[in-house]
Parts: C-alpha cells; sequence; structure tokens
C-alpha cells in the first residue's frame, strides 16, 4: 500500500484558534503546529497570488520531514476563456520559485470554474502545457472539474493520456468524476457539517478510511461515480486526502479523526 496523506486547505483561519491551536499560540508558528498534527496541507492563496522564493523555503523550512504541501494552480491559468493559452501563465507559476519546497511538493491542483464546460481539444492543449520538471524538481499535476459535462470517458482518456489525475471531490454542489487516471489519487471532502464535531459521521468517516486504503492499494473503490469502460492497472498509488470547504470550522478534526483511523 502506498502513502496516505491526509490534511487541510491552508493553515491561517481565525476559527481554527478555537478548535485546533492550543490557547494563545503564536499566529507566526500555525504551520509548525498545524504540519505536526496533519500529514499534508493545500495551499490555497497560490490561487491568488505569487510567493518569492523565501516564502516557499521558509514553509519547506517550517515542516518536519516526510509532511507533503500540495499547490493550488493561479487563477490566471485556469480562468481564461480558452485555457490553450495558459503558456506563459503557467510557466510564470511553476518558476515563482514553489520547487524551494524540494521533496516536500506535493501535487499541483488546477481548479476549473463551475461554469467551465468539457472542451476535449482545448482541454487537452492545456495538459499539454503542465511542465514536468522544474529547476531538476519532478512536478505533478492534478485538475479539478465541477461542471457535469466532465462526466463522460473522453475526460478520463485525456487525463489517463497526460498522465494527469482527476481530482475527486464529495460534493453536493458539483458533478464528480472519481475514475483513477494518474500515478497517485487526490479527494477533496466537502461536506463537512457544523453539527458534527469531525465534520463527517462517524460512519462516513469509517468509509472515507477503507475508500483511502483501497486507492492506496491501487483500486477503484466501489459505489464512486466511475464513467470509463474500464479501470487502469492495479497499480499502488500515493493517496491524498483533504478536507475542504463545507464547515470548514470542522476541517482539521475531520482530519485528524480519519488519521486516527488509518493508523488503527
Amino acid at each position: 500500500m502506498a502513502m496516505i496523506r491526509v490534511g487541510i486547505g491552508g493553515w491561517t483561519y481565525e476559527p481554527w484558534r478555537d478548535n485546533f491551536y492550543p490557547a494563545k499560540w503564536p499566529h507566526k508558528r500555525e504551520l509548525e503546529y498545524a504540519s505536526r498534527q496533519l500529514s499534508a496541507i493545500e495551499i490555497n492563496g497560490t490561487f491568488y497570488s505569487s510567493f518569492k522564493p523565501a516564502s516557499w523555503a521558509n514553509w519547506r523550512d517550517t515542516v518536519p520531514d516526510g509532511f507533503v504541501f500540495a499547490v493550488k494552480g493561479s487563477r490566471y491559468c485556469v480562468t481564461r476563456k480558452v485555457l490553450a493559452e495558459a503558456s506563459e501563465s503557467v510557466q510564470r507559476f511553476v518558476g515563482q520559485g514553489l520547487t524551494e519546497l524540494g521533496d516536500k511538493l506535493g501535487p499541483i491542483l488546477w481548479q476549473f470554474a463551475p461554469t467551465r464546460r468539457f472542451d476535449p481539444d482545448d482541454l487537452g492543449a492545456f495538459l499539454a502545457l503542465l511542465p514536468r520538471v522544474q529547476d531538476g524538481v519532478p512536478l505533478r499535476h492534478a485538475v479539478q472539474a465541477r461542471h457535469e459535462s466532465f462526466g463522460c470517458a473522453a475526460f478520463v482518456e485525456l487525463a489517463r493520456t497526460a498522465g494527469v489525475t482527476i481530482v475527486y471531490a464529495d460534493s453536493e454542489k458539483y458533478g464528480a468524476v472519481a475514475d483513477v487516471t494518474g500515478e497517485f489519487v487526490y479527494a477533496r471532502l466537502e461536506q463537512a457539517e457544523e453539527a458534527n464535531p469531525d465534520g463527517y459521521p462517524a460512519q462516513a468517516l469509517d468509509r472515507w478510511a477503507d475508500t483511502a486504503r483501497r486507492w492506496a492499494a491501487g483500486e477503484q473503490p466501489e459505489g464512486l461515480p466511475y464513467v470509463a469502460a474500464a479501470p487502469p492497472p492495479r497499480t499502488p498509488r500515493e493517496t491524498f486526502i483533504f478536507f475542504i470547504n463545507g464547515a470548514k470550522a470542522r476541517a482539521p478534526a475531520g482530519a485528524q479523526a480519519l488519521i486516527a483511523r488509518l493508523r488503527g
């Protein structure tokens, strides 16, 4: 079984100072604390802004060995009308210094707007723009498509041909595709509820623990929405699961509860 990493989106959020971080914990040390309770964090601020190499190096040095960051791709790459014209923006994004993370750099997440429809030619051209190496550091890519038109076998085939992972999102708002397409699995759990201390009910967390183990073992778990005719070869795959959106205040507790189940 490959590594299973569980985390949250970002590390700076006011409500977490009441239910996750210790009382009076210094704000400047929140990443230090969060990275020792979880095994991954999805950096969301990179969608809106770029950061200097020194910032990336500081994040790298703050977290422990074995910790990994997923990085959300810039909005200037994914919100344009024609994705195929994003070459310059993609190069600017990967060249800003994110490779300072070294072996703590996980997947890059390219999240499309809910209104973007599936255009096989444009999407194929965009996937071809995604570099595999930057500054000697390997790059891995995942795409999250949220329009129902992506629920087709052609989307899965394009992603598999490009070696790009399709993000599976547990969401009430958007359609989802759970087909495994890349060398790793990337899931975003977006249905946390404030009424549940861990965001998800215990039985749901049990199911997600089982699903994570199956993904890591190279399986396509039952009960998820698949659109391709056949699964990929059964190969263990590093698996990333992020508790994000929904009742955000519950995200750290949900991630910790899932980690506890995976260790059990």
